[in-house]
C-alpha cells in the first residue's frame, strides 16, 4: 500500500490546486457588454457584389480609414465572416483621414473613424461625389459603435479635455461656459474673467482668464469648434500653439491658463494640470474622462468609435453594422477597453439610438 503524503505537503497540494482554480475562475474580463442591452445577431444572407468598387480582384471587401482601429477591425471582420464564410475582408487602416475620400470613390465598404467628419473631410466627399457626377447625393452616415478612450490612465492618452493648472479650484464647466470662453459671439456672451465663473477666492475674481489651444488649421481645433463649439470662431484671448505638448507646458505654467486639446498622455509632459469636469448642460452634473463616466455615455467630450457608410446602404454595410451593434459586436468593443486605444462600449441609451438611427436609414 503506498504511503499517505505528508499532510505539509498534502496541505501545500491542496492549497496550490485551488489557487490555480481560483486564478482560472476570477481572471478579469472586460465588462459584459449585455448591460447595455445589445440583442443577439440575426444574420440575414449577404452577397459580395462583384463590380462594386470596394471587392479587391481577388474577392476581399476593402476597408479603408483609422489605424488604431487595426485590432478592432480585424476582430470584427473575423467574426462577421463566421456568420457569413463567403464575405471575406482586406484591411487597410492608414488614419481617419484616409477613410473619408476612399468611401466617397466607392474604394471601401465602410470608413471607420474615431473622431468626427472634419470640414476638410466633408469638402472631400462632396468634391468627389461632384467629380463622380452623384449631385444631390446624401452625406455619410455615421454610425457609433463605442467611445474612443478614457482617463487619465498613464501611459495611455486621455480622450479629448478641458485642462486647468492644478493650483485651478474651478469645479468644473458646462460646454456652454467651454463655448463662451474659448469662443466669440456665443449666447450670453464671453467669459473672460475668472469670477464670472464663480470662483471669488482672493487672486481669481479679477484675474483674465488665458485660452490655449491647437491651431485653427483644419484639424482638431476646427473639428471641435465646428461640432462641439457652435461654429463660432475662436475667441481674441484663444492663443493656438503649434502642438498638444505646447498646450499642456503653457496651462503648467499658468495657473490662469485653460486648455482644449484632443488625446493626449498630459502626465507625461507636466505633473500639474488635470482635466476638468464638464457637463453637457447648465445645471446638470459634471463628469471626467473617466471609465465610469464615459461607460455611461455621461462625458460630453467623448469622441466615437464610428463607421461612415454611404447612404442608401447596400445590404452587406447594413449586415455589417447591424453585427458591429450586437451584443456580439460589442463584446469585441469591450476587449479593447485594456488596450493602448482603450474603446468602451456604447451605454443602453446611445446603443438604442444608433440602432434605430441604422433601422431608419434607407
Amino acid at each position: 500500500m503506498p504511503a499517505c503524503p505528508h499532510p505539509l505537503r498534502l496541505a501545500c497540494s491542496l492549497l496550490a490546486c485551488c489557487l490555480l482554480a481560483a486564478c482560472a475562475t476570477s481572471t478579469p474580463v472586460s465588462p459584459s457588454p449585455a448591460d447595455n442591452g445589445a440583442p443577439a445577431y440575426a444574420p440575414r444572407p449577404v452577397s459580395v457584389p462583384a463590380q462594386a468598387g470596394y471587392v479587391l480582384p481577388d474577392g476581399r471587401v476593402h476597408i479603408i480609414g483609422n489605424d488604431g482601429m487595426q485590432a478592432l477591425i480585424d476582430a470584427l471582420n473575423a467574426a462577421f465572416s463566421r456568420h457569413h464564410p463567403n464575405v471575406r475582408f482586406a484591411a487597410t487602416l492608414q488614419g481617419s483621414s484616409t477613410g473619408m475620400p476612399a468611401l466617397a470613390a466607392n474604394a471601401t465598404l465602410l470608413a471607420p473613424m474615431t473622431r468626427d467628419m472634419w470640414p476638410g473631410d466633408r469638402a472631400a466627399w462632396r468634391q468627389l461625389q461632384r467629380s463622380q457626377g452623384a449631385q444631390g447625393s446624401q452625406e455619410p452616415l455615421a454610425v457609433r459603435i463605442g467611445y474612443s478612450g478614457y482617463g487619465p490612465r498613464p501611459p495611455h492618452k486621455t480622450p479629448p479635455a478641458v485642462y486647468v493648472n492644478a493650483s485651478n479650484p474651478l469645479a468644473g464647466l458646462d460646454m456652454a461656459q467651454v463655448a463662451r470662453i474659448f469662443t466669440d459671439g456665443q449666447p450670453g456672451g464671453d467669459l473672460n474673467t475668472w469670477g464670472q465663473l464663480g470662483l471669488t477666492q482672493p487672486g481669481w475674481a479679477s484675474r483674465r482668464i488665458h485660452a490655449y489651444g491647437l491651431r485653427d488649421d483644419g484639424g482638431f481645433a476646427t473639428g471641435v469648434r465646428t461640432a462641439r463649439l457652435g461654429g463660432r470662431p475662436f475667441s481674441v484671448k484663444y492663443e493656438p500653439l503649434p502642438s498638444r505638448q505646447d498646450v499642456i507646458r503653457a496651462v503648467s505654467q499658468d495657473p490662469y491658463g485653460i486648455g482644449l486639446i484632443g488625446w493626449m498622455n498630459a502626465s507625461a509632459v507636466a505633473a500639474n494640470v488635470r482635466p476638468l469636469p464638464l457637463a453637457a448642460q447648465p445645471g446638470q452634473p459634471f463628469y471626467g474622462p473617466d471609465l465610469p463616466s464615459v461607460r455611461q455615455g455621461r462625458y460630453p467630450l467623448s469622441h466615437h468609435v464610428q463607421f461612415y457608410a454611404r447612404q442608401p446602404l447596400d445590404e452587406l454595410a447594413r449586415q455589417y453594422l447591424l453585427f458591429a451593434l450586437s451584443s456580439e459586436g460589442q463584446a469585441i468593443v469591450a476587449s479593447q477597453q485594456g488596450s493602448a486605444e482603450g474603446y468602451v462600449p456604447l451605454s443602453a441609451d446611445d446603443l438604442a439610438a444608433e440602432r434605430r438611427k441604422l433601422q431608419a436609414a434607407p
